[in-house]
């Protein structure tokens, strides 16, 4: 129930998925206010042979703050389908509903996994040329990070970005103001240093510093970085794709030769069109827990929730979990090297 075009958006996602992919795909189980969501139902009939309807009287707002409602969340459609992962029934939990609340709900139903300090909100944004993707986190779930945070992120993301990316081995970088080891604040500087010092027993390869510009110039294949600037990069890659695809239009408008120009460029602007709409890359992974949540854009309509319900299918196929745990074991003394500096 959770988003702004929900349940309306959530239900065409799933048909839309079911649509592309075949009805054996997923089964759904669905939650929010049983008699709203069986008469929208009729619009559905693919998605009604293929999900479950369990009735949560209560619904999270997106204004909503954490401490208002983690004590009463027991009945939300939120908590009520967080629960049914930690149970076992469902494999994913998905949702376009306030984030805060939802990475709360699923750190204290989910858990941490051993030996990773925080779960971190993680996605793969446009970068370099053709299919190009850069692995990011945090993306907001974590507004302050110490060295300890940054080094679990670099695992996390590490591994996402071989498993689900299929880039083994990859370039990993902490983003920062400047390239230089002497740029940034304490944390990152004491961070890179160790992870210098130890490039050779890294799972991935370190790169050191890298800035914003490197993100989209596709020179780096993860980044590290807290929630709070990570946040701010995400939006601002979104605002630039909208942007970019509101002066193509404008420009096109003015010009008859131009519209004759971009009938013949049809493949390319759908290929630009795909690499930038921040739909195409729709799911953010809160990845960390022990299960699977994803978070969709409050926003999101149909294609957004249809490429993240691919995502978490994505997600639920791959030993991502056992790499994490391998990766925290094979680590733990460097770890506890940047611990003992602290």
């Amino acid at each position: 129930m959770g988003g702004d075009k929900a349940p309306g958006a959530v239900l065409g996602g799933m048909n839309q998925f079911l649509y592309q992919n075949g009805e054996d795909t997923v089964f759904f189980r669905v939650f929010g206010d049983e008699k709203r969501l069986r008469k929208m139902m009729n619009k559905y009939p693919r998605v009604a042979r293929n999900c479950e309807i369990i009735h949560a009287p209560d619904v999270i707002r997106g204004t909503d703050k954490v401490r208002d409602v983690i004590r009463h969340a027991q009945n939300t459609s939120m908590y009520m389908a967080i629960k049914d992962v930690r149970e076992g029934n469902s494999t994913a939990v998905i949702s376009a509903g306030n984030t805060g609340v939802l990475m709360a709900l699923s750190k204290l139903a989910l858990k941490t996994v051993d030996g990773i300090s925080r779960p971190a909100i993680t996605t793969m944004l446009p970068s370099g040329g053709g299919d190009s993707r850069v692995v990011m986190l945090d993306l907001g779930a974590n507004v302050r990070c110490d060295a300890e945070n940054l080094f679990d992120f670099a695992i996390l993301g590490s591994v996402y970005a071989d498993v689900i990316g299929h880039m083994p081995h990859p370039k990993l970088g902490v983003l920062n103001i400047g390239e230089e080891d002497t740029k940034g604040n304490e944390t990152l500087q004491r961070l890179n240093k160790l992870l210098m010092a130890h490039r050779d027993q890294l799972p991935y390869e370190y790169i050191g510093f890298v800035e914003g510009t490197d993100i989209s110039a596709g020179n780096v294949q993860v980044v590290v970085t807290d929630g709070f600037t990570g946040n701010i990069v995400l939006k601002t890659v979104e605002g630039t794709a909208k942007l970019i695809k509101r002066v193509l239009m404008e420009n096109l408008k003015k010009s008859v030769l131009a519209v004759v120009g971009a009938f013949f460029l049809v493949h390319v602007f759908k290929r630009l069109k795909h690499k930038i709409d921040p739909r195409s890359y729709a799911g953010a992974m809160f990845l960390g827990l022990r299960g699977f949540a994803i978070k969709t854009h409050g926003n999101s309509d149909a294609l957004a929730f249809a490429n993240a319900i691919r995502s978490a299918l994505n997600l639920t196929k791959s030993d991502v979990y056992h790499k994490i745990s391998a990766h925290v074991d094979a680590l733990a003394p460097i770890k506890a090297e940047l611990m003992a500096e602290q």
